[in-house]
């Protein structure tokens, strides 16, 4: 830093000292200043603010909230742009129903029953998947824009302002030992960093139509939202309506216990004369070696990922963040989220 811009240094410090200790007034700012400054405040305020609670309203969870603000660029790492990136809830619960329905039988009512609805909420995943990325393409980025775009710009030149009136106000009160063509140049500088401010205040007051305009993208999402997801669910209650005339007509069977068969003392013994055991399968992973086990069916949507079945043992090779793992299975490697697994031994740090 140069000797001058020391010295503007000592001189804004010396002049805030002097109004915030000694109580020296400084020069005021005109009230239609101060109005503009509170209205861009509030707007500025309220920008940031819905920005948290839109993200907080889409995703409640908040390891799922963090995986929305990266959206980006999980889609850069898994090479596509129309998936959010994350299991939905509707989709997790789906996949349980599925699972169990068919672990009951279709031809039971409550098996058939709970695959209807398993199927509703995988299309309701996907409809919630659908919103997220509108909302986020065209209210929540617009908006991050205007936050690190004119909010900034605002902020930059209200600080930059307020230096130069400290300036100003030291280099006056001492009027008469510095020379006055610095005392007026000090005053022009002020000036034109408060029509800068001002300039940038006026501009982000006057991005309202855009800010409405987005606004109402938001609204017309969560319409088309719940239109889908209103279809889906009348579907699925007229399904189940069905289900539960089948299984009224349907006459009840009677219970009849089968004959008790007596119980043999004899020991069944192998020939080799031990008992004989089931075999053993052997661990799909090394001891000691990190691992995880599947908790769902995973399938691969984009390259890059690896599909696995609920059951399956996966070794882990790293932690992509989070939210995401790298493993290796039958062979191949690949990328997969960490809430379709449980960790049986875990990476060491």
């Amino acid at each position: 830093m140069s000797v001058a811009g020391l010295k503007k240094q000592f001189f804004k410090a010396s002049q805030m000292m002097s109004e915030k200790v000694g109580g020296a007034e400084g020069t005021k700012l005109d009230e239609d200043f101060k109005e503009l400054e509170r209205k861009a405040d509030v707007t500025s305020k309220a920008v940031m603010d819905v920005i948290g609670k839109t993200s907080e309203y889409l995703q409640p969870n908040p390891a799922s909230r963090a995986k929305l603000t990266m959206l980006n660029t999980v889609s850069k790492i898994r090479g596509q742009v129309n998936s959010p990136g994350y299991p939905q809830p509707e989709g997790l619960l789906g996949e349980s129903m599925n699972k169990y329905g068919r672990d009951i039988g279709e031809d039971n009512s409550f098996g058939g029953a709970l695959m209807d609805v398993g199927e509703a909420m995988k299309r309701l995943a996907e409809v919630k998947d659908s919103l997220d990325i509108d909302v986020k393409q065209n209210f929540i980025d617009p908006l991050q824009a205007v936050a690190e775009r004119d909010i900034k710009d605002i902020q930059h030149h209200l600080k930059k302002m307020e230096g130069r009136r400290l300036d100003y106000d030291y280099r006056k009160k001492r009027q008469g030992k510095i020379p006055d063509e610095e005392i007026r140049q000090a005053l022009e500088k002020f000036h034109e960093s408060k029509e800068m401010a001002e300039s940038s205040m006026h501009n982000l007051l006057e991005t309202d139509v855009e800010q409405v305009s987005q606004l109402s993208a938001f609204v017309e999402s969560l319409l088309q939202y719940h239109r889908q997801a209103t279809e889906i669910l009348e579907e699925v209650t007229e399904r189940l309506r069905e289900r539960v005339n089948e299984a009224q007509s349907r006459p009840k069977r009677e219970f009849k216990p089968k004959p008790r068969q007596s119980f043999d003392y004899g020991d069944q013994e192998h020939p080799n004369g031990g008992y004989s055991a089931g075999h053993v399968s052997p661990p799909a992973y090394a001891p000691g070696e990190p691992c995880c086990k599947a908790l769902y069916d995973f399938e691969p949507e984009n390259e890059g990922e690896l599909g696995f079945h609920e059951g399956e043992i996966i070794t882990l090779v790293r932690q992509i963040d989070e939210n995401w793992f790298e493993g290796r299975l039958r062979g191949q490697s690949g990328y997969f989220p960490n809430n379709y697994v449980e960790v049986i031994v875990p990476l060491s740090h």
